[in-house]
């Protein structure tokens, strides 16, 4: 199937969950992540069950601190 990460399409096999993408594309520090999936947030306890679909567009999304 086709989906789209962060702005590149690629392919992946049917049934792929959410955490195999998460490994799969290496994300860092995936407990601090948060997900989007066709511009609409994953909630944390979601994010293990949430089987991805053809043509589905997901963002990893980092929050940083800072400023003075």
């Amino acid at each position: 199937m086709t989906i789209t990460v962060a702005g590149e399409k690629k392919e992946y096999k049917d049934g792929l969950t959410l955490p195999e993408l998460i490994e799969i594309e290496d994300v860092e520090t995936p407990q601090y992540v948060t997900v989007s999936i066709n511009d609409e947030f994953v909630p944390t306890e979601e994010k293990e069950s949430t089987i991805l679909k053809e043509g589905d567009s997901v963002e990893f999304l980092y929050f940083m601190g800072g400023g003075c």
